[in-house]
Parts: C-alpha cells; structure tokens; sequence
C-alpha cells in the first residue's frame, strides 16, 4: 500500500495519528494564553452589553446564528418586498445582484451602499460578475452563522454562477438565490435569456433547494425555508411579470415542497392530478375549473420544490400523489426532463424540450401548447 511505503520512506514507526510529546508541549502552551485572550474578549463583551444592550443583542445573533423570535411573521405577501421586510427583523441579513437590481426588485430601500467607508449599510455592489458575487457570499456565510446573504441575477445567468453555487452546496453554506425572469415569459428578449433547461440541472445537484414559486404566499413560505435551512443553498425562482395572489396558496405548504391546492375528489382517489411550478398554477387552477365542470375529480398540487417534497414521510406523499392514481398532468414553461419520477409512465409532462423564441410572452405560451386550453385537451386523453 501507498500508506505503508511512505511510513517507511520516511522512517516512521508510529502507531495512526500518533503526536510526539514535544509536539504537544509546544502547541499546549497557548492554551492558557487562549483561555486568558477568551476571558478579556468576555469581560468586554459583558461591558459591551451594559452600554449597549439592543446592539449587543444583534451582535450574538450574528455570532451564534440564531434567528430573532417571530421573525417569520414579518414576511408579507407582495412578491417585492420580502427582502426588505427581511432585513428589518434579521440583523445579519445582506446582498446585492449583478447590476441588475432595479429589474431583480432586490434592493433595500433603508440601506445604503456597503463600501469601506460605510461598513453599516447592506447592498452589496457586485457588478457584472456572477461568479464573483457567487463566492463573494460563500465567504459571507462562512464567516459568521448569523450572516445571511443573498445574491440577484436574472435565472438564466445561474450559467456563470453554476461553479460557485456547487461549492456551496459542498461546504454546506446556505446562500439565498434570488432568481428572476424564470422561463420564455421573458418574451422577445428570446431563447439566449430563456431558461429552458435551468430547472431540471440544478434538480440534479445534490444538496440544493430548487424553489420555484406562483404567488406572493409561496414567495414569503421560499423565504422562510431558506432561512430555516442554513446549511442548504436555497434558488429562488421569480417571473418578470406580475402574478396574481391565487386561492390555496399556502405559505407552510412550502416547507413541505408540494401541497394541495384544490381538490373535489374523495378518499384521495382524484380522476386526474394536475401538477405545476411556479407561474403555471394559474393555468393548472383554469384547467381544473373547466374539467370539474364536465364532472371530473381534479386535485391541483404545487410541487415547488422536488427536494423537499423528496424529504417528507412516504405517508404525505402517498396524501399528495396517491400512487393508485396514474393519470397525472404535469405543466412547467421548462425541460421535462427529470419530471417522468413524477407523472410516472402513464403521465404526461407538458414542457419546453427545444430553445424558446422572441415574441410577446403570450403567443409563446400559444406556441408551446402551454394555454389552458391545450392542456385540458392533454388532461381529457389520460382521464
């Protein structure tokens, strides 16, 4: 063996991790030189905290990583201002984007730029430069348990920023993703800015919390779980346009990565389940109101994010998908790649496997066969 040749090579008879007496003697000796620096940074500390109490009281939850009490509660409903609710109620709680804020919806309105001279304010400027801002926020996240940042791009620009975030799920490090401007609803600026295939890759990655999300609910419950879940990069995944707050939507149905919107079946036996991410709920709940009219049981799930929902007990899954039930319907302006684990082989997955176009997001949606229409004539074939 390699191990035993080189023992040999360099003459070392020791028994694994052996450490020499003199070894230990001159490393012991800063012990209690440590144990006195500790007991002075202690004694500060406490005087510190006398003066100062409120700031003090931030400082050790930067330190230990511990979230404020009820700070979920700040979290509204409006898709654009989770990120300054956020930083009212998390003393660590930082970022920025790639010069795209003002698109991204990302910037925090009470805070200024941090530069050298203005260590106090939270923006972080990163330019143009994605994997850069990437392990600029690994860095972040490693220094202090209690910082918490977040970085902003358009979706499709994860392509230069896929390297720093696979470190992140490495070393375990819970960056925030704000991804925006998700699938062809990006419209004419076409196929280079259409993130057709970015979901399913970064499903494949180990380690990571793919969120993709319909309404200002799931947006405030996506928030929530990358907070709570400090040791796994969370990508949040957002649309350019305005989306309306939908019935059912669930902000603790988030953790669970896929629930229940709708439902008029009985003994968990719909005829159909129509499956969405993110945008596509609007046109899951429109196909499931015209079906119930024809007498079909319709169950809509929001399945946001396939990796948590793959972390809940078989029994909540069974509740959500039943496995009795193989007429199953799935819509994402995305690959299908990856989604016949879901719709199983007597399913269909309705999706994007080619680049998209420019044109004005609603004729792609036409083109793609992504209308409720289209899919309630897909529906009707499997029920």
């Amino acid at each position: 063996m390699k191990v035993d040749a080189t023992r040999k090579n360099l003459a070392w008879p020791h028994e694994p991790f052996y450490v020499s007496e003199n070894v230990k003697r001159h490393w012991s000796r800063h012990v209690q030189q440590g144990a006195g620096l500790e007991a002075e940074w202690n004694a500060k500390f406490a005087e510190y905290e006398n003066k100062y109490e409120d700031e003090a009281a931030e400082l050790k939850l930067i330190i230990t990583g511990e979230l404020p009490a009820r700070w979920d509660k700040a979290l509204p409903k409006p898709l654009s201002t989770n990120l300054n609710a956020l930083v009212k109620v998390l003393p660590g709680f930082l970022g920025g984007s790639a010069s795209l804020a003002s698109s991204n919806m990302n910037l925090l309105k009470m805070y200024g730029n941090f530069q050298k001279d203005t260590p106090e304010e939270c923006n972080l400027k990163f330019g143009v430069r994605e994997h850069r801002m990437g392990a600029i926020c690994n860095d972040i996240t490693h220094h202090s348990p209690g910082l918490i940042p977040y970085c902003a791009t358009f979706f499709v620009f994860t392509d230069y920023i896929k390297a720093a975030i696979k470190m992140f799920a490495l070393s375990q490090a819970g960056v925030i993703y704000v991804m925006t401007h998700d699938s062809i609803s990006i419209g004419e600026n076409g196929p280079t800015h259409q993130p057709i295939e970015h979901l399913a890759s970064f499903h494949a990655m180990p380690n990571v919390f793919m969120l993709s999300l319909a309404d200002g609910n799931e947006t405030a419950g996506a928030y929530k779980v990358a907070n709570l879940n400090r040791n796994t990069p969370s990508i949040i995944v957002l649309f350019q346009q305005k989306l309306p707050q939908l019935p059912g939507t669930s902000i603790n149905g988030v953790e669970k990565g896929g629930y229940i919107i709708s439902d008029n079946s009985s003994g968990n036996n719909p005829d159909i389940v129509l499956i969405r991410t993110g945008f596509e709920l609007e046109i899951a709940i429109k196909v499931a109101n015209k079906l119930k009219k024809s007498g079909k049981a319709i169950r809509v799930v929001s399945l946001i994010s396939w990796e948590l929902f793959d972390n809940q007990s078989d029994a909540y899954k069974e509740s959500v998908l039943p496995s009795s039930v193989s007429a199953r319907l799935s819509i994402e302006a995305g690959s299908t790649f990856g989604w016949e684990k879901i719709v199983g082989s007597k399913g269909k997955a309705i999706g994007i496997d080619r680049f998209g176009a420019s044109a004005p997001a609603g004729r792609l949606y036409k083109e793609f066969g992504l209308t409720p229409e289209a899919v309630v004539a897909a529906a009707k074939e499997l029920c």
